[in-house]
């Protein structure tokens, strides 16, 4: 598939096929189309890595840890198994665990604020830690506790208020429906190997998970 832009912006190469590693010019080439002159190259560019970011990596990252997760419980595993309608449940569970999104952007306090009995004056820069929040027994009783049929209403994988995530109806979509996919197509789908996790990286995630099925 391939799009022509005209104008100012006919810079960029013209056609594009729609091929994985050139998705960001694609989606640069396409928002030019419709934006013109209105954003910069830059600004094109960031907001293709943030499609290619947002709406990729963690999914991506977020199936392969929930597999594991289930893996690692197989009461857990098996209660799925037995009853697809958990998966809704079993999914806000998994988000809260698992909070592949480790951190907030940093704020900037405009007030002082006391927050958990610490006070933080204003001015200073805050960075929010979602794993903690997602286990706050404030949140949720006995928070250490992998339960999928509980739901788990209330946690901020997806960030909260003005800043929750705008993916986040897609990624639960996405995720309810690929994640009891190999469960059904590999029903003795089980570990084989230790498991390597990505190190150093934004979003959470395995490298490796090697299985026998």
């Amino acid at each position: 598939m391939s799009t022509t832009t005209t104008g100012p912006r006919s810079r960029m190469p013209n056609p594009i096929p729609f091929v994985p590693e050139m998705a960001p010019l694609a989606v640069d080439q396409r928002i030019a189309a419709q934006h013109g002159d209105d954003l910069t190259s830059d600004e094109l560019t960031g907001v293709a890595s943030l499609l290619l970011l947002a709406g990729h990596e963690t999914t991506a990252n977020m199936l392969g840890l929930g597999t594991l997760a289930l893996l690692w419980h197989p009461d857990q595993l098996a209660a799925l198994r037995e009853d697809p309608g958990l998966i809704e449940p079993a999914v806000e569970e998994l988000l809260r665990r698992l909070s592949i999104v480790q951190s907030l952007p940093p704020r900037t306090t405009t007030t002082d604020v006391e927050v958990g009995g610490h006070h933080i004056p204003a001015g200073p820069l805050v960075i929010c830690s979602i794993p903690a929040a997602n286990r706050d027994p404030a949140l949720i009783d006995d928070p250490e506790t992998f339960d999928i049929t509980r739901g788990t209403a209330g946690h901020i994988a997806f960030g909260h208020g003005a800043h929750h995530c705008l993916g986040a109806p897609l990624a639960r979509m996405e995720l309810r429906i690929a994640l009891p996919a190999p469960l059904r197509r590999f029903p003795r789908l089980a570990l084989a190997d230790q498991v390597e996790f990505r190190e150093f990286s934004l979003v959470y995630g395995v490298r490796t998970v090697r299985v026998t099925w």
